[in-house]
């Protein structure tokens, strides 16, 4: 009877230890891989438990939008790049940025130095690949900054709407690509081109870029005392991920691995990829700089009069907060 009755009481503990832990789901941009490693290390690390926190991942991939999966109340917190999140927000969605580990942003286009770019001057006249589902914002507020027409002809550009693969670089079918500094740029490298026959401009260098792979809540949500706090735990666990991530590359690159049931990645590229990622993520606590929030703003007002703009005026005061940050990093 002894051994029933502290096997019940044993149980029960476990039960009041499960129902302790607070459950917070997030939906990443895109398929498992280095580029949000951050969150699969804090999670095998035991840093969300740590904060009494039970947290699934969901992998995004090409058929899912994190901006439907949060309004459809299948997450509590997304990565997503800011201008999706904006353009979302402007058409009824209430997104908020609560944190941005991606302090520098991966968005570059690279060209092939025989096909005559040397400077930003040259493109015109050439063919650019360029992705969309909402990246293509950035191109047009460049473009629009550099008064270029993206209709094509002898004094403008003409967009190829590139699939997500290096394909029309390697087949000429393109001047340049658009490329991630942490993926397709590799990639065009393992396919045996080299470096110093490449011309590659990165968006924030040029003045261009928004801010990439940020967290974003429900405004609804956050009124809610229980839920920021949940968010407070969430994005300092995550940080605590990231910055692990940075400092055991290698590490981060197998945990990685570890959590990819698709089987598609490899450990080679996984290490590659993480290594980059890296570079992005450093000089960041998670905390967004108003600065870096005004140039993506601006990158995209600068696009408003080109086909299919991510907003038309700019944010309200709501778009960011700083509170969630503010007591993650205390």
């Amino acid at each position: 009877m002894k051994k029933l009755l502290t096997g019940a009481f044993v149980a029960g503990m476990l039960a009041t230890g499960a129902q302790a832990a607070d459950d917070v789901t997030l939906q990443l941009k895109w398929v498992t891989q280095a580029q949000f490693a951050g969150y699969y290390v804090a999670l095998a690390k035991g840093f969300y438990t740590d904060e009494g926190l039970n947290v699934t991942i969901k992998p995004g991939g090409p058929d899912i939008a994190p901006e439907q999966v949060i309004a459809g109340g299948g997450a509590d917190v997304i990565v997503d790049w800011m201008p999706a999140a904006l353009a979302a927000r402007e058409k009824g969605l209430p997104l908020v940025n609560i944190a941005q580990p991606f302090k520098h942003g991966g968005l570059e286009l690279t060209c092939l130095k025989e096909s005559g770019v040397a400077t930003p001057a040259d493109f015109k006249g050439k063919t650019l690949g360029v992705w969309f589902y909402g990246n293509e914002y950035p191109f047009y507020g460049w473009m629009a900054k550099l008064g270029l027409s993206t209709e094509g002809g002898a004094d403008g550009v003409t967009v190829l709407k590139q699939a997500f693969n290096v394909d029309p670089l390697l087949q000429k079918q393109a001047a340049c690509i658009s490329v991630m500094t942490y993926n397709e740029y590799g990639q065009v490298l393992d396919a045996g081109i080299k470096p110093e026959d490449l011309v590659t401009f990165n968006y924030l260098d040029q003045g261009a870029g928004v801010m990439e792979d940020g967290l974003y809540a429900l405004q609804d949500k956050l009124a809610d005392p229980a839920f920021a706090d949940k968010m407070v735990k969430f994005v300092r666990a995550s940080m605590k991920g990231w910055k692990y991530a940075e400092a055991n590359v290698d590490e981060a690159a197998q945990i990685v691995i570890d959590n990819d049931a698709s089987g598609a990645q490899t450990l080679e590229h996984q290490k590659y990829m993480m290594s980059e990622v890296a570079k992005l993520t450093a000089g960041s606590n998670g905390a967004l700089d108003p600065a870096d929030y005004k140039q993506t703003v601006d990158t995209l007002l600068a696009a408003v009069s080109k086909e299919n703009p991510a907003i038309t005026k700019a944010p309200d005061d709501g778009a960011f907060t700083t509170a969630i940050t503010d007591k993650a990093l205390q």
